[in-house]
This record gives structure tokens, sequence and C-alpha cells, in this order.
């Protein structure tokens, strides 16, 4: 049994052309910057800063967001190398079944798997919740929940779900300039309210900047459960703020810059790729560290973070609320509905173009693969729709933020750690972008993407355990027997890259 056989480059890129399992080639690299600020300009941009704030870090947030950006942007340039040598879909189990090898490239497919799953359906859920919200604050009766036998069923997520896996079914760029409309009008709404919020910002709230470490309020088999890994692992005493609260609050905010992994997933559907997808992720991903900053120093600005912290779930709207800017809320309601519907759109692409790759490869069944007139996978998204919008509209969801940082941060980590092995394998592959200082950043970005999950709680870490489990068993029971390099396979021929 070898379990670390890879596939060749030349193997993969030949795969694309085949018959009745090839994507379109329409996207470009506005597109994809599109994409990459239409899932991270969601929910973490509105909630995740305050509460990161309000319980890890303070004001230091700001810093913690600083350093989620540039493990992340440090972790994108890895994705740049490979995508504009291999513009495949899969992102980063493509990149490592042709570098590390099957078995690790299953891991990150059944990663991602959980964490666009597991994202979508959060984000749908979500996305009902401020529906409901908003339609209460402009004085509209409405309730999208109906109760069916002894299940509560919220509609509204299967609602927007639906609608978005309609849209992607008849293409990919007929999704994409509908999500762009979107996004373009919700940035300009982000940028309001930070323009609105600076007025209200006091330089005393950022003070002390760097709040004093202090011992976490929880008690028991909580303060095990959400201690960070590592300050179990030392016997540390669970703590907040301080430095330890300016790295676990960049391990939380990291939720939001989830989707440029997301966006990598679309290469194989993009027009001159080599070019268009580095250029596309690293256009977006500028744009999002540069509004997630303003938006921490706004929120950190306008109320001290022990105000944050006594209400339970704070967010952008809490501290305009305790400014006396209450109607801020309304807009910031609307924002909020605006952007959340834009990433389920893209989280709904991702997660079926990670399925498409490993059933195109054998790994999953090779039904899930076939491509139908308008050159998308329609039976696989609807059925990934179906699956979305299933989980979020009929259970309750929560921490599972931490499952899907742990799923992205163990792709970036591998990502990074397959950069200077492909370097040492093909080094005269054609690279129309090459991440610098080869091998010791990629190691280095390696080491800070595992140092982020080693922050992320110990629960996080045993349900992470346990999702491995069941994706060893399905590979060892199906996937390893059907993988079609394990086959003598006829010949196809490359589409022109």
């Amino acid at each position: 049994m070898n379990v670390l056989r890879t596939k060749s480059v030349e193997q993969t890129l030949a795969e694309t052309g085949e018959e009745g399992r090839s994507l379109k080639r329409n996207l470009k690299w506005w597109d994809l910057a599109v994409m990459g600020v239409a899932v991270a300009v969601g929910a973490g941009i509105f909630s995740v800063g305050a509460q990161a704030a309000a319980f890890h870090a303070g004001p230091a947030v700001i810093i913690s967001f600083l350093i989620a950006g540039l493990v992340c942007g440090a972790a994108v340039m890895c994705y740049a190398e490979f995508a504009s040598m291999m513009p495949v879909a899969g992102s980063a189990y493509t990149f490592t079944y042709t570098t590390v090898g099957e078995i690790v490239a299953w891991i990150i497919g059944w990663d991602l798997i959980l964490e666009m799953m597991m994202a979508g359906s959060v984000i749908s859920k979500y996305w009902g919740v401020y529906l409901n919200d908003f339609m209460h604050l402009m004085g509209w009766d409405i309730d999208t929940t109906v109760a069916v036998g002894p299940l509560d069923i919220d509609v509204a997520p299967i609602l927007i779900v639906a609608f978005f896996t309609t849209l992607l079914v008849f293409g990919t760029k007929i999704g994409a300039r509908v999500d762009g409309a979107m996004t373009v009008l919700k940035i300009a709404i982000v940028f309001f309210v930070i323009i609105v919020g600076f007025f209200y910002v006091k330089a005393s709230n950022f003070t002390p900047f760097i709040p004093p470490s202090e011992p976490s309020s929880a008690t028991g088999g909580e303060a095990l459960t959400t201690q960070p890994l590592w300050q179990w692992a030392t016997g540390m005493t669970p703590s907040v703020y301080g430095i330890p609260g300016i790295l676990s609050g960049a391990a939380l905010v990291f939720f939001a810059f989830l989707g440029f992994d997301v966006v990598a997933t679309t290469s194989e559907e993009v027009e001159n790729p080599k070019r268009n997808v580095p250029l596309g992720i690293c256009s977006g991903l500028a744009l999002i560290i540069v509004m997630y900053i303003l938006v921490a120093i706004v929120t950190t600005g306008m109320v001290s973070y022990k105000e944050l912290a006594q209400v339970e779930s704070p967010s952008l709207a809490t501290a305009f609320e305790a400014v006396g800017a209450t109607w801020a809320a309304k807009i910031i309601s609307f924002g909020i509905v605006l952007g959340l519907a834009t990433v389920v759109m893209v989280l709904l692409l991702g997660l079926t173009r990670v399925v498409f790759a490993m059933s195109r490869d054998g790994l999953l069944p090779r039904a899930l693969s076939s491509t139908g007139r308008y050159g998308t996978p329609a039976k696989l998204q609807m059925a990934a729709g179906a699956a979305v919008a299933v989980v979020a509209a009929c259970f309750p969801i929560d921490v599972l933020g931490d499952m899907v940082n742990i799923g992205t941060l163990s792709a970036f980590t591998l990502v990074a750690i397959s950069v200077p092995i492909m370097r040492r394998k093909r080094p005269e592959l054609p690279r129309a972008f090459k991440v610098p200082g080869n091998p010791w950043l990629p190691i280095l970005i390696a080491v800070a993407n595992l140092w982020l999950m080693l922050n992320l709680s110990v629960l996080t870490w045993i349900r992470f355990v346990v999702w491995l489990a069941i994706g060893f068993a399905i590979y060892f029971a199906y996937g390893y027997r059907h993988a079609l390099l394990g086959k003598k396979t006829e010949p196809v021929v490359p589409l022109e890259q």
C-alpha cells in the first residue's frame, strides 16, 4: 500500500481536459478579488473583532488582526505560486497531491470539506438570524421560523442557499456578477460605518492598549475545553488579555480572513490563470486587511473593551448603541444581511470545487465530477446546497467558528511546506509568481500557521481529531482502492492553459 503516491503536474493539468469533467474558463482577476472580499466581509467584520477585543485582547485586537492578516497574506503567496503553476480546481488538495502525496492530499481535502460545509451552514444560519433582526428593526412583523412537528425550522437559510445554488448551477460567471454587485454595496456600507464611527472615537478607550493578563473567568470543565491548547499543554493557568490574549485573539479573528483558499479552488475557471489568480487573490486580501484594521480601531475606540465584555455577544452594532447612535443599527443590520449572503455563495462554490477535484481523482465517487451543459457540476452543486441548507435549517449551530479555523490553518500549513518540496522536485516548471526567501520563508509561514492552531481550544482539537478519524476510515475503505492514480487509465488531452 503506497499512501504517499503523487500525481505529476502534467497529469494534473491533462485531467482538466477530460470530456464531461472539465470546467469553463470565464473568470478574470477582478472576479477573484471580489470573491475574496465577498467571503471575507461578512460576520467577521461586524462581530468577530468586537468579541476578540472583549474577551481576548482589548484594544490590542488591532495587533491580533495585523498578525492574522500577515499570516494569511504569507500563506496566500504560497497558494499564488501553486495556482500560477497548476491552475486546477481543488486548491490545497490538488497542490499537496503533486508534492507530499495522496494521504496528505486526502487529509487536506477532508479538512477543506469540513471548513466550507460548516462555514456555509453557520453563515447561512446567521443570515437568517440577522434577516429577522433587520425586519424587526424596520417594524416588519415577519418570522422566518416555522414549526414542523417537534422541529422549529428556519426557512431563511434554505432560501439563501437555494438562491445561490441555482445561480451557480447556471454558471460561475453569473453567480460572480450578482455576488460582485452585492459586494460593492456592502463595502460602501462598511466604509460609511467606519467614517461615522471615527466621530465617536475617544483616545481614552485605547488605554491600556494591551490590558494586563488576568485569570480567565471560566471554571471547571469549561476552563479546560476553552483554554488554548498550548496553555493546557504547558500547564499554564487559563488567562485572558496580555500577550497570550493577543495571540488567542489572532487565532479567533483568523475566521475573518476565511475565503482566500476558497478563491484558489476556482483556478480552473479563470482566464489566463498564471497571471490572474495571483493578482486577484493578493488584491482582494490587501483591501480586506485595511478594512478589518479600520473596523477594529473604530470598535475599540468608540467604547471600552470592558464595556464590550459585559455583552454576551458584542458586535460593531453594540459599540454604536453604547454611544447612542442607535440609528446606525439599521444600516449595520442591512450590511450584515448583504455581507453574509455573498459569503454563502463563495463557500458553496468552494465546497463543490473541492469535492469535484477529489471525485475526478477517484477518491470520492466519480459520478460527482460530471459537468453539464453550463460547464458546471450541477448535480454536485445541488447536493452540496441541500446538505448545507439542511444543517443550517434544522440544527442549532455554535462554537463552529474554531472548527472552520482549524481546517483552514491545517491546509495553509501543508501548502506552505509543499512550496520548497515542489521547488526541489520540479525546479524547471514555469512559475508566474514565486514566494521569496525559499525555503526559509515558506517554513516560517508553516510554523506561524501551526502556532495559531495551537492557540485554538482543546475542545476544537478533540473535534478535529474525530473528524480526521472519520476521514481516514472513508479513505482506506473507499478512496485508496478507487483512486485513478492506482489504476491504468487512458491519457486525456489537456486544455490550453
